[in-house]
């Protein structure tokens, strides 16, 4: 009816002492109500009982010996966050590596929010500082006007601080400024050429002498498009500088005539080269000469022609005609500094300076006359009582001539 037990469940009953088997016997004399088949049941519920309890403590000694073993689930989970989802450990080190991040990101942004609000500070400085020279130096150049005015000097120009418009008082200012930063360039210029410099530093200092011409060409494109009569009439040069002016500066074939002979030696292609830019500059010249021309008849004719009727309609047309003005003032500093690039293509580096330093010391002689003439005796022009009669008998000469 029951199940036999295994094979060593038996042998480890039968290694047992014979006190349990006494002690089921006596159990079973005290209880005679027990049947024979209850009584073989309970006892061998009690072995079975009793070898189980046998076997825990032999898996427990066995147990003991050996370490313990994680279980399978557990390592593989750990297995699956070491090569895939980061641990919690590795979350926290990744946390405090990104605020770390962000830290330094803060830093250096606040850092650069410094350092530009500090050349900020610097440039408005620099601006103020700026304006503030500029207003002496206006102040100045008005101071000078109101003497030379006072003193005679613009005999027949009819000069005055009234008549000068602020774009024209400030191109005054920035040509002063010019002029003062021309004569560092041409020191720098002379001594460099006297030292005998290298080629590669004497041409650094040529392409700066050409950005300072740059410059005065970048000042009046801007004075050309505010006040181009200041500009073309050529109030702010010497006199004799303007004696010599061609649409509000020089003519490029007269620079060139005047440096050739300074530029000795040429080579033959050198020679050539000149010569053709000569002889196409001048045919530019007579080009824009001839557009000005025509522009003087076509004012000339548009004003003449004008009734009472229609004068301000007349007056809307000349107008249109004088801003034509400004182009031709533009082309003519435009022929002006590709003249003086294409020469300095030419030549060599050596050439270009002395080039520089000719055309320099050229206009410091042109200022230089212009002084002298301006400083020159006031006596001069009204020597004696005999002049004057000359000069009276002159006009009443004319006089009668006209009335015939």
């Amino acid at each position: 009816m029951f199940p036999s037990w295994p094979m060593k469940f038996r042998r480890r009953e039968s290694s047992k002492s014979g006190a349990e088997e006494s002690t089921d016997s006596g159990s079973a004399l005290i209880k005679p109500s027990e049947s024979p088949v209850s009584t073989r049941v309970s006892s061998g519920l009690r072995t079975r009982a009793t070898a189980a309890a046998a076997a825990g403590d032999s898996d427990h000694k066995h147990n003991h010996l050996q370490p313990p073993q994680p279980p399978l689930q557990q390592s593989h989970i750990e297995m699956e966050s070491g090569s895939g989802s980061p641990s919690p450990r590795a979350g926290v080190s990744h946390s405090k590596s990104a605020a770390k991040q962000t830290t330094e990101k803060t830093l250096r942004r606040l850092a650069q929010n410094r350092e530009a609000a500090r050349k900020s500070r610097l440039r408005k400085k620099a601006y103020v500082q700026q304006l503030e020279s500029s207003r002496m130096r206006l102040t100045q150049l008005e101071q000078d006007l109101l003497r030379a005015r006072s003193q005679g000097l613009f005999l027949g120009g009819g000069v005055t601080t009234g008549n000068i418009s602020s774009a024209g008082a400030i191109f005054d200012m920035e040509y002063s400024r010019w002029l003062d930063d021309d004569l560092g360039h041409m020191s720098e210029l002379r001594d460099a050429v006297q030292s005998h410099l290298s080629e590669g530093d004497l041409r650094v200092i040529v392409d700066g002498y050409i950005a300072h011409y740059d410059e005065i060409f970048r000042l009046k494109g801007v004075a050309a498009k505010s006040d181009v009569f200041h500009l073309i009439t050529g109030m702010w040069a010497t006199p004799v500088e303007r004696f010599y002016l061609w649409m509000g500066g020089f003519r490029p074939s007269d620079l060139i005539k005047m440096l050739i002979p300074q530029l000795d030696p040429l080579t033959e292609q050198q020679l050539v080269g000149i010569c053709g830019l000569q002889q196409s500059s001048q045919q530019a010249e007579d080009a824009l000469t001839q557009g000005l021309d025509q522009l003087h008849q076509s004012l000339l004719q548009t004003i003449a022609s004008s009734s009472l009727n229609d004068s301000m309609h007349h007056m809307v047309i000349a107008l249109g005609k004088i801003a034509n003005l400004e182009g031709f003032v533009r082309q003519a500093d435009n022929l002006r500094q590709q003249t003086l690039h294409r020469l300095c293509r030419i030549l060599t580096v050596r050439q270009a300076a002395r080039c520089f330093l000719v055309i320099g010391e050229y206009y410091g002689r042109l200022r230089a006359l212009s002084s002298l003439w301006a400083s020159r005796p006031r006596e001069t022009l009204v020597t004696d009582d005999s002049s004057c009669q000359m000069t009276m008998d002159l006009q009443s000469s004319h006089n009668q001539f006209s009335n015939f």
